[in-house]
C-alpha cells in the first residue's frame, strides 16, 4: 500500500451499529475535528439573574409547595422538590380518549416535577461527590413515590444544562416526568436488550461494560462499582454512558452504599466535560426499566450524557442516522485527560 492510499484509509468514514437498538451512526473521520475544536466559547456569567431567580427562593416566587427537601445541619435546604408551575402534564388526572377520525390521543395526565440545588452558580460539574450524590437520593425518593401512582408507568429523570439544551432557567435543576406511556426510546432498548439475551444468554450491558473495562479504549472513568465510557456507536461528540458494573434493572433499587460510588464516577466525568469542551451545553437522563408492573430482567440501568456539540441539518433530520466528528477513542482519550487524580 502506498503512503497515499494509507492516508486515504485513515480518513475512511465508519458506520457503527449500536448493539442494543440497532440504530446506525456515522463517524465521519474524513470531517474529523481536533479534541480542541469543540471547546465552546465562554459562557456568560449572567450575574443579573440571580436577581430574578425563581429557584434561589421559591417561596417568594410563587413555586408549588415542596415535595421533598433536605436541609443542613443548619437548617437551610440544600435541596428541594416541587411540582412544576408550568407542567408538561396534568397532574393527577386519570387520562381519557381522545380520538379524531383515524388517530388516536389521551389526555395529557401524569406528573411533573422539578429538582432545584440550593447554589445558584454551582453546577453539577462543579460539585462535590457527596453534593452529587445528594442528587440521586431526591431522583430515588422521588422515583419511588410517584412509581406507585395510578396514572404513572413511566419515569423519565433528565437535566438540561445551558440554553442549546432547552435550559431555560439558568439555576441548577433536574425535572421529573411521570407519565401513563412508555418512551418508544426505551422500548427499543428493552427489545435491544430481551433479543440480545435470548440469542446470547448474556446482558447486553453487562457484555459492553466488561468489554470496555477489559479493553480500556472508551473509557472515561472507573471505580468498584460503576464506569464511564464513550460508547462505540456514539450519537455525538463526547457522548458518555455512566452504568453500575452490576447487573441491575432498576434505578430506583440502588442502594445507600452505591450512591457515593455512582456520585464519584459522575462526578470525574462531568467536570472532565466541563474542563474539556468549556463549560457545554449538555443533556444527561437516566434509562432504566418502566414501572408499568412488567418485570424486566434483561434490562439494565445507565445514565447518557449528550453535551451539544453540532446541530442535525438534512442527513440526520432524513434518516435519522446522526453523525459524529470525532472518534469516540479519540474524545475518551481526551477526557481521561482532564480527569484529577
Amino acid at each position: 500500500m502506498t503512503t497515499e492510499s494509507k492516508t486515504k484509509s485513515k480518513n475512511i468514514s465508519e458506520l457503527r451499529q449500536d448493539i442494543v437498538t440497532g440504530d446506525w451512526v456515522v463517524i465521519a473521520t474524513g470531517r474529523a475535528k481536533r479534541p480542541e475544536d469543540f471547546i465552546q466559547s465562554k459562557r456568560e456569567a449572567k450575574e443579573n439573574d440571580i436577581d430574578s431567580c425563581v429557584f434561589c427562593n421559591p417561596e417568594e416566587t410563587g413555586q408549588e409547595k415542596d415535595v421533598l427537601i433536605y436541609r443542613t445541619a443548619d437548617k437551610n435546604w440544600s435541596l428541594r422538590v416541587f411540582p412544576n408551575k408550568y407542567p408538561a402534564f396534568s397532574r393527577g388526572k386519570v387520562p381519557c380518549s381522545l380520538e379524531e377520525g383515524p388517530y388516536f390521543a389521551m389526555s395529557g395526565t401524569g406528573y411533573h416535577e422539578v429538582v432545584v440545588t440550593r447554589d445558584h452558580y454551582n453546577q453539577i460539574a462543579l460539585m462535590e461527590k457527596m453534593e452529587i450524590a445528594e442528587i440521586f437520593d431526591a431522583y430515588q425518593e422521588r422515583y419511588l413515590d410517584l412509581m406507585n401512582k395510578k396514572t404513572v408507568n413511566y419515569i423519565s429523570v433528565f437535566h438540561n444544562h445551558g440554553n442549546e439544551a432547552g435550559a431555560s432557567i439558568v439555576h441548577p435543576h433536574s425535572q421529573i416526568m411521570g407519565i401513563p406511556v412508555v418512551s418508544p426510546y426505551l422500548k427499543l432498548e428493552l427489545e435491544g436488550a430481551e433479543k440480545y439475551y435470548r440469542h446470547s444468554r448474556h446482558c447486553v450491558y453487562c457484555v459492553m461494560s466488561e468489554y470496555e473495562s477489559q479493553a480500556q479504549k472508551r473509557v472515561v472513568f472507573e471505580n468498584d462499582k460503576f464506569i464511564a465510557f464513550c460508547p462505540f456507536a456514539s450519537r455525538a461528540a463526547f457522548e458518555v454512558w455512566v452504568m453500575p458494573k452490576k447487573h441491575s434493572p432498576y434505578y430506583e433499587r440502588i442502594t445507600d452504599k452505591d450512591k457515593p460510588e455512582l456520585a464519584e464516577v459522575f462526578q470525574r466525568t462531568m467536570s472532565s466535560i466541563y474542563n474539556s469542551l468549556g463549560d457545554p451545553a449538555y443533556n444527561f437522563y437516566i434509562h432504566t426499566s418502566p414501572c408499568d408492573g412488567k418485570d424486566y430482567p434483561h434490562f439494565h440501568w445507565h445514565i447518557e450524557i449528550l453535551p451539544h456539540t453540532s446541530t442535525w441539518a438534512g442527513f440526520e433530520l432524513q434518516t435519522g442516522i446522526e453523525i459524529s466528528t470525532i472518534q469516540p477513542e479519540a474524545a475518551a482519550k481526551h477526557l481521561r485527560k482532564q480527569i484529577k487524580t
